[in-house]
């Protein structure tokens, strides 16, 4: 890429800053960490797999009716390295399985606020430590909340779940296993959605919230995201046959839902908002708004990270070994000079007082 001087002035070099971090991020690699909660059956697993073309769950079992109802809610973290293009991203799925399968739901995402309040003390742990250069950003980034195509809109859980939620992580609600529903039933339940959100003063992630010397196709792009919200989904992983092409899709008696058809549902939207347009503004949001009240909290409280405490490891450890030694060696040195010091007056005055004895004898012979 080359960069040329404008009019008459010279070529002085830092326009190829951001060809500088360009570089030094790919060599470094990304991170991003996807969290994933609803009930079972609604397509979360198929979802994952679909967005990023790989398979999470291999070794998961399928429980039936009985076993979801007595599950408690857990908590499994999966991570995968994927390149492409020659650049690396650490991705990590944390799945919620088990949430609102339970006959009573009531305390059943508190786990899962748990598990997000975790991730901010460690980091600010990390953070506040000695070794600060290789800090593992496990903070969730945004979590795709799945709400039922079967209802008519949000359910106490789901407000509820939102509402502990929204100042914590990014969220963006779909509606899983849309294609079960027409696409008038999909735009009035969409509607519902919202109206409840806008009541219950639920704060989900926005993209109409751009800086504003943005171009007129970005904001576009993110007035067009605003309005799919809540994205009505469709997840597979089988691949069919339409119109002579293979294509992922659900194969039913009356025909084809095809995963990545835009006339079908928003999966397209999602996949694209997720990875090429707004991974890094969710990381973002992550740091400068949910991380820094979090942060700001513990401040204020006047709390301070174990790290400024303890060694974080053994090289800590020998660091702060060296230094007491040194300010011992230091104390020992002031104690020496203060010793010389008092020898050096000591020596002074008996000079002094020598002196004064051979001017008495003096005196004395004299007369």
């Amino acid at each position: 890429m080359s960069h040329k001087p404008t009019g008459s002035r010279e070529f002085i070099g830092f326009a190829t800053l951001p060809d500088q971090v360009h570089r030094k991020s790919v060599k470094k690699g990304f991170e991003f960490t996807l969290m994933v909660v609803g009930e079972s059956g609604l397509g979360k697993s198929t979802l994952v797999n679909s967005l990023f073309l790989t398979e999470f769950y291999k070794q998961r079992a399928i429980l039936n009716a009985e076993e979801r109802i007595s599950k408690t809610v857990g908590i499994e973290r999966s991570s995968q390295d994927i390149e492409e293009g020659g650049v690396r991203l650490r991705l990590t799925v944390v799945d919620t399985p088990g949430f609102g399968d339970a006959i009573n739901n009531t305390d059943s995402f508190q786990p899962i606020i748990t598990y997000v309040q975790d991730q901010f003390e460690q980091y600010f742990t990390d953070e506040s430590g000695l070794n600060r250069k290789n800090i593992v950003d496990n903070r969730i980034h945004c979590c795709l909340y799945f709400i039922s195509p079967f209802g008519h809109g949000l359910r106490p859980i789901d407000v509820e779940f939102m509402k502990q939620m929204h100042d914590k992580v990014n969220i963006i609600p779909v509606i899983g296993k849309s294609d079960c529903l027409t696409p008038a039933e999909i735009k009035k339940l969409k509607a519902r959605i919202l109206d409840e959100v806008d009541e219950h003063d639920i704060k989900i992630y926005r993209f109409t919230d751009s800086d504003s010397d943005e171009d007129e196709e970005t904001r576009r792009e993110n007035e067009d995201l605003q309005a799919s919200i809540p994205f009505a989904i469709i997840g597979s992983n089988t691949v069919v046959e339409v119109g002579g092409k293979r294509v992922r899709g659900r194969l039913y008696p009356w025909g084809i839902a095809e995963v990545e058809n835009p006339a079908h549902c928003d999966f397209i939207k999602l996949r694209n908002m997720l990875i090429r347009t707004h991974m890094q503004d969710l990381k973002d949001v992550t740091q400068d708004v949910h991380y820094e009240n979090f942060r700001l909290q513990k401040i204020q409280k006047g709390e301070v990270a174990d790290d400024r405490r303890q060694p974080a490891d053994d090289a800590d450890l020998k660091l702060k070994e060296k230094d007491d030694e040194l300010k011992k060696m230091q104390e020992m040195i002031v104690m020496m000079q203060k010793q010389m010091a008092m020898q050096q007056g000591m020596t002074q005055m008996n000079g002094t007082n020598n002196n004064i004895l051979d001017d008495r004898r003096s005196s004395t012979i004299d007369m």
